[in-house]
């Protein structure tokens, strides 16, 4: 079954089959693509596309790409956008993502932003590597928020 997964107003997760349905693209009024994998396609159709190409491997940098893709989720929510972010299965990759977009952009903690990514996505399991990473990120974004607190 072809679908997208809502995990805001804003933001889908899921994966490259269904995130490649122009149909459902369409339906969903997807706006930006991120696909967060090196072998899997883009829709046809005419979406802003942002490509992560990382394998989904523990020993793959993900971290220093959760601030581009949370901000370009962010952008184009506020410009009345909508994203969705895939990978091949939509399990680890594409969730590590939209929990470092949760975390960042709606201050929720990564145990929230994980729980939050499930309810819409059963499936997802963040790979033992993204999930350390996540937690890096996490203290990062306590640490930004410390600095503009004081």
């Amino acid at each position: 079954m072809l679908q997208l997964c809502k995990v805001t107003n804003a933001l889908f997760i899921s994966n490259a089959r269904s995130a490649c349905s122009d149909e459902l693209i369409q339906q969903e009024a997807v706006t930006l693509c991120i696909n967060v994998s090196k072998q899997q396609p883009f829709p046809s159709t005419g979406v802003t596309r942002l490509q992560v190409p990382v394998y989904d491997d523990p020993n793959e940098d993900l971290h220093s790409h959760f601030d581009r893709c949370a901000d370009a989720i962010q952008q184009e929510a506020d410009r009345g956008g909508r994203s969705v972010v895939y990978c091949k299965n939509g399990r680890s990759r594409s969730a590590s993502i939209c929990v470092a977009y949760l975390m960042k952009h709606r201050d929720l903690s990564l145990t929230a932003a994980l729980q939050k990514v499930k309810t819409s996505r059963h499936v997802i399991d963040p790979n033992p590597g993204f999930m350390s990473q996540l937690q890096r990120y996490e203290q990062d974004l306590k640490k930004r928020r410390g600095q503009t607190e004081s």
